[in-house]
């Protein structure tokens, strides 16, 4: 049996003429030379005979176990014999071998164009050194470079979404063929000119499913004119929950009122005391009304230039704030208090309660000792992690002062289970979370503020309404909602209901057609994760081979 076809398939145009092996490199070195045979013309595609000279070219091929393979390879120039061809000499072509000039064999560099294409340059390069396939990472980004695109097929159903080069500062614009879940494009920035001038480039589309940005609405309205545009559901959603959030930081002293009635009525109940963070000093105390009485005050001034006509860019520069606070502060006249902290009462030793309370309600209250125990069982926090842990445990029995020896220890104590703090994100997803899946204590939560504050009991009616209608599917309960909204004494959610009447066709087609963006947010997913995998290299050419030919 010839071994060379087996170890160098497809090469039909060469012959074996020696090898050897070099001891000192493990490097196996194959002497090729091409078969006297007619080559074409690259230029005339004309068969010539007459040998011109023999060259050699030395090619790195796949490795052979432990041994690297270089290939010797002796190629003929030849003479081209038609007059009218401006080639008068030619080097023959090996294409199922090397390309010319290349200094690897074709499949060397389809390997190496494979890991390029998954990992990129610096992981490619360690994991081709695994493999021994010695390339440097600039050499596998060339290669990704060099590879040829797939053909573009222009898609009947479309998704166009936004992605971040740079957060806050560059943004791009992605296309999803929704069908076939592949990507089709990447374009340099997220502008309606850029999207309507790729659209009528590419005719054809008949569906375009898009977050609820006017840019993109008016990019494939110019593009695309009789496709239809489907809102996406996710981002209906997420608008709605903006909307609730906001709602609800307006009436954060209702929730705070409801969350301390719910501890008042705990400790009355008599059940287990509960290890409660440590109520801050006075002086931090009167910071924080400080800092809040300052926000209060630059709240008032935004609405007073705003009343005057000012626009929200010339208020931010006249009074030396962000842009973005500015805007925040305009969307609400009633000043929006700050969020509580969901992790108010978390503590690091929370996975060694049952120890430190053994150690409490067993008179073991030494707290040098109990920290050595708790590193022992793993604890790494500090020592005064712990003493605050402790002082909280005494505060929680009436003994803040510093302990000392009693002849009667105690009585036991135990921690209640924590409860969810009602932050304003908290409440606005419950509101959105289906009523089946619900527990019954966040339906407590839920219910608690809408019996004190009717403009919460009409949010919550609504929102559940519209997170209704957009699920199943229910187009003829949509007409009606946006009247009752801006009928509504909300002004949040009359805003959110204008919005949607100027984009009502999208909407519409939202709750009516099946399509939706969620495959195009799992690309955007996966091309973060090739841009964060290449740091600075990720150019948009670079990275859009990467992203086409990897999916």
């Amino acid at each position: 049996m010839n071994l060379l076809p087996r170890l160098l398939p497809g090469l039909d145009g060469v012959r074996l003429e020696t090898w050897r092996l070099d001891p000192a490199s493990s490097t196996i070195i194959l002497i090729l030379a091409s078969r006297s045979r007619p080559a074409q013309c690259p230029l005339c595609r004309r068969r010539a005979r007459r040998t011109h000279s023999w060259y050699e070219r030395t090619l790195a091929d796949l490795p052979w176990g432990e041994h690297g393979v270089v290939v010797r390879l002796r190629v003929r120039r030849l003479f081209c014999d038609t007059a009218s061809c401006e080639r008068r000499v030619f080097t023959e072509r090996l294409p199922g071998l090397a390309a010319p000039w290349a200094r690897k064999t074709m499949r060397l560099a389809d390997r190496l164009t494979a890991i390029g294409l998954a990992l990129g340059g610096a992981a490619g390069a360690r994991l081709a050194r695994k493999l021994g396939l010695t390339a440097s990472r600039n050499t596998l980004l060339h290669l990704v470079r060099q590879a040829s695109t797939p053909p573009l097929v222009t898609p009947t159903v479309l998704g166009v979404d936004d992605w971040a080069m740079r957060k806050r500062h560059t943004y791009g614009t992605v296309l999803v063929d929704l069908e076939r879940h592949r990507p089709v494009a990447l374009l340099p920035d997220r502008e309606a000119d850029t999207l309507a001038t790729w659209l009528r480039e590419h005719p054809g589309v008949a569906v375009i499913a898009r977050d609820r940005s006017g840019v993109y609405a008016e990019g494939a309205s110019r593009g695309a004119p009789g496709a239809v545009q489907v809102a996406d559901r996710f981002h209906l959603l997420q608008n709605l929950a903006e909307t609730l959030e906001l709602v609800f930081t307006t009436h954060a002293r209702d929730l705070r009122a409801v969350e301390q009635a719910r501890h008042h009525t705990a400790a009355a109940e008599g059940g287990p005391v509960q290890v409660a963070p440590l109520p801050p000093p006075t002086r931090t105390q009167a910071l924080a009304a400080e800092r809040r009485a300052r926000r209060l005050a630059r709240h008032e001034q935004v609405w007073a230039l705003y009343r005057q006509g000012w626009p929200g860019e010339e208020i931010a520069r006249h009074l030396g704030t962000g842009r973005a606070t500015v805007y925040r502060y305009l969307r609400t006249e009633v000043f929006p208090e700050r969020k509580g902290r969901s992790d108010a009462g978390h503590s690091l030793l929370d996975p060694w309660q049952d120890v430190v309370m053994e150690h409490w309600t067993t008179g073991r209250r030494d707290g040098r000792r109990l920290f050595l125990e708790l590193q022992r069982r793993g604890f790494r926090g500090s020592y005064t992690t712990l003493v605050r842990y402790l002082r909280r445990l005494r505060e929680a029995q009436g003994a803040v002062r510093a302990y000392r020896p009693r002849r009667r220890p105690g009585p036991p104590l135990a921690v209640a289970p924590r409860r969810r703090v009602l932050t304003t994100r908290t409440v606005a997803w419950m509101v959105l979370r289906r009523a089946e899946k619900r527990s019954p204590e966040d339906q407590v939560l839920l219910d608690d503020p809408r019996r004190n504050a009717p403009a919460l009991d009409e949010t919550v009616a609504l929102a559940e309404a519209f997170v209704g209608l957009v699920r199943d599917r229910a187009p003829e309960r949509l007409d009606p909602w946006p009247r009752q909204a801006q009928d509504g004494a909300v002004p949040a959610l009359r805003r959110f209901a204008k919005r949607l009447s100027a984009d009502y066709d999208a909407v519409r087609a939202a709750v009516t057609l099946d399509w939706s963006n969620g495959s195009a947010e799992g690309q955007i997913n996966r091309l973060k994760a090739l841009k964060r995998q290449m740091y600075g290299r990720a150019h948009l050419d670079l990275l859009e081979r990467r992203f086409l030919l990897a999916a």
